[in-house]
């Protein structure tokens, strides 16, 4: 489980990376304004139903049921479960895109409430030309959950690093060529959707598993992934859609807003999706073997030391990022139409996601044992009760906070989705803390709080009003803080016995030795 979480981490976090300097090139030429706003509305919409149709649901249900045939039954049935799956999905969501393209007035109007005059028409535009990536995208996902069956994790995971490369293509080329960023980055967005999907299939058609395209029907293995996929589109989803209420609430409030929100959100994507996505990831195949095998004690190792790694990283990024959350904002995307005062305000939204990263991680962590075991229901109906928590919360907080309250709501909701979940599966036998990670979980915490109290006195001390200062050295000396605090970190865990710096270095010699040896 370690090596696939660090494989599908490692794609994920150059993803994210690649998606960082995306972010910085369209914050650089489009700021935060009305265009930008339409543009991010364009993007959430596709990106909304891709985490529901195919990342989420489609995969929470896919993935058990594609795994334990393709363990029981042999590859063929598999496969042939892999191609009627499929063909239901290609054939749902493209009546659901023409739906859409047609009445995407009514659509952006839904999302986008605040909307209104030459932001609301240059939103319909955009969103037109983005839709169809969600059943590229969908696609995609439903051959990767696939390859992840298989145990393939890297090529799944690598790509999704086209997204960014053909995004930061079309972002320059609009800009600096045709001298429209936001038409042409749109497009670029659905003809990365061709990209990645021609990709998987290639990666399953070498692996002899790419799914053939049928006419779809209702057969008994359909009906029961039907049954399963309904209520896993909240169940897993829940994180993107408060995200998206956050964002239909931030176009209620002063033009700019949404962008605000959107980058502040993606610097805590970048942790959330590497760990938490990662995590999730390599841990649904593993739970569903361990279950179906009734080997509880498996179960319960592998969801307990999932939660340790993720922890490891997860608290410092947290602590870290509320921190220096205006510098980080400054420094990434303070160039161009984005200006310092808009790295501030943005940099609020990101301590106010920031502080609910490691709920948001622990939901990816912990909704797998309930899809391995079947169960999509319980999930659900966590998610239609924290669905309704965060839209309340976003409703009393938006006037008195601004900004502000959307990501605080959204913080409040995943702490209370994390907690319903990991109460549930206590009960249930599913998941028992053990000792270890209650010991560890602890030393962890006070490593990353010894990080905080270091980096902050040393801002103070040596970097005064950080987010004002020149590019170049505002850069640098961000830089050089984050380094220390890691130093700090490792040191600290090294001290509290976490985590033994020799112990690596030896594993990592070793690790060397065999690999030359081979």
């Amino acid at each position: 489980m370690l090596r696939n979480f660090l494989t599908v981490g490692s794609w994920t976090m150059l993803s994210r990376v690649l998606g960082l300097v995306r972010d910085q090139i369209l914050a650089a030429f489009l700021g935060a304004g009305p265009v930008q706003d339409a543009y991010l509305i364009a993007l959430r919409l596709p990106n909304m139903f891709r985490r529901l149709f195919g990342e989420g649901a489609f995969n929470a249900a896919f993935v058990p049921m594609f795994t334990e045939r393709y363990e029981t039954k042999g590859p063929q049935p598999a496969l042939r479960f892999a191609g009627q799956a499929l063909s239901g999905l290609m054939l749902w969501l493209a009546l659901l895109t023409v739906l859409a393209e047609i009445f995407m007035p009514l659509v952006v109007s839904f999302v986008g409430w605040g909307l209104s005059g030459t932001r609301f028409e240059t939103a319909v535009h955009l969103s037109r030309i983005t839709f169809p990536y969600m059943m590229l995208i969908c696609g995609a996902a439903l051959v990767s959950g696939i390859l992840n069956g298989l145990g393939r994790f890297t090529a799944a995971a690598a790509a999704y690093v086209t997204f960014n490369i053909i995004g930061i293509a079309a972002i320059l080329l609009g800009a600096l060529v045709w001298h429209n960023t936001a038409v042409v980055s749109a497009w670029g967005v659905t003809l990365s959707g061709v990209v990645q999907f021609g990709a998987l299939y290639w990666a399953a058609h070498r692996a002899g598993m790419a799914p053939h395209l049928t006419w779809p029907s209702l057969s008994a293995d359909m009906r029961a992934l039907m049954r399963r996929m309904g209520p896993a589109l909240v169940g897993s989803g829940v994180t993107q859609i408060n995200l998206t209420v956050d964002m239909i609430i931030a176009t209620k409030l002063p033009v700019g807003t949404p962008s605000i929100l959107y980058f502040a959100d993606r610097i805590n994507q970048l942790p959330l999706g590497v760990l938490g996505s990662a995590a999730g990831t390599a841990l649904l195949p593993l739970l569903t073997r361990h279950i179906a095998n009734n080997d509880r004690a498996a179960v319960h190792s592998s969801v307990n030391r999932a939660i340790d790694y993720t922890l490891l990283l997860t608290l410092p990024a947290m602590i870290g990022m509320m921190v220096l959350a205006s510098p980080i904002m400054a420094a990434l995307f303070s160039y161009g139409h984005f200006t310092v005062a808009d790295a501030i305000l943005s940099g609020q939204c990101l301590q106010a996601y920031a502080l609910g990263l490691p709920a948001f991680v622990l939901i990816k962590v912990l909704s797998p044992a309930f899809f391995a075991e079947g169960d999509t229901v319980t999930p659900v109906r966590i998610g239609f009760f924290t669905l309704g928590l965060n839209l309340i919360m976003n409703l009393l907080l938006y006037r008195p906070l601004g900004h502000i309250g959307p990501p605080l709501a959204s913080t409040i909701a995943a702490f209370v989705n994390c907690t319903l979940l990991a109460v549930i599966l206590h009960r249930r036998g599913l998941f028992i803390a053990d000792p270890l990670l209650k010991g560890r979980a602890l030393r962890i915490a006070g490593a990353a709080v010894m990080m905080a109290l270091w980096v902050a006195a040393s801002e103070k001390l040596a970097a005064p009003g950080l987010p004002f200062w020149h590019g170049a050295w505002r850069f640098g000396m961000l830089m050089a803080l984050i380094v220390f605090g890691m130093l700090v970190y490792v040191i600290t865990l090294d001290a509290l016995k976490v985590v033994r710096l020799r112990d690596v270095a030896v594993a990592f010699q070793s690790r060397l030795n065999r690999r030359r040896t081979r």
